[in-house]
């Protein structure tokens, strides 16, 4: 079974108030506004879709990623929704909310354990922040309102793996998030 990174752990802990610091900066949050705008207009244009999503440019954080990241991006999931579970079989996934707020549950066994993540920005970064291993099932449960989250991979945009439970019940269903 695998465990969800604690933002305890001293050497996540150091990558998430790095990658904190680059989001925070006004010249990235322009950058994020904007393609948060984008994907909630894509959302609200497919009324049968309850996420949409953006790959980033790196190089709006300018030279300071932490080795290892290869891809950010914008997701917006819908409001009075869940996402369905999925996971990246290929990648860590690290992932913040930006605007609004929700329940990431993750599901490193049997059950689904609650995140409850907040997009305050004096809130702490274990309630705004969360780190989910490679092969660690998530979903997005929302409250009333969309979710904004801006997530980073160790894997390069076209590379980015999402597996999905097969609706047989049997196996899964892959596919890249770019194909």
């Amino acid at each position: 079974m695998v465990e969800p990174m604690l933002v305890t752990d001293g050497g996540e802990r150091a990558m998430l108030e790095t990658l904190d610091a680059l989001v925070r900066q006004d010249s990235v949050r322009r950058v994020l506004d904007s393609a948060v705008r984008r994907v909630e207009d894509n959302l609200d244009a497919d009324s049968s879709a309850c996420l949409a999503w953006e790959p980033l440019d790196l190089s709006i954080y300018g030279r300071s990623l932490p080795p290892g990241i290869r891809s950010s991006w914008v997701f917006v999931l819908r409001a009075k929704s869940v996402s369905g579970a999925e996971r990246h079989p290929n990648s860590i996934q690290r992932v913040m909310s930006y605007r609004g707020s929700a329940d990431l549950q993750t599901s490193p066994g049997k059950g689904w354990i609650s995140n409850r993540l907040v997009s305050q920005p004096d809130a702490p970064l274990e309630d705004r922040w969360l780190s989910i291993p490679a092969g660690v099932w998530h979903q997005g449960v929302m409250g009333i309102e969309n979710w904004a989250v801006v997530s980073f991979h160790t894997v390069q945009a076209e590379e980015l793996i999402e597996e999905r439970p097969d609706v047989s019940g049997e196996g899964t269903r892959k596919r890249n998030y770019l194909a």
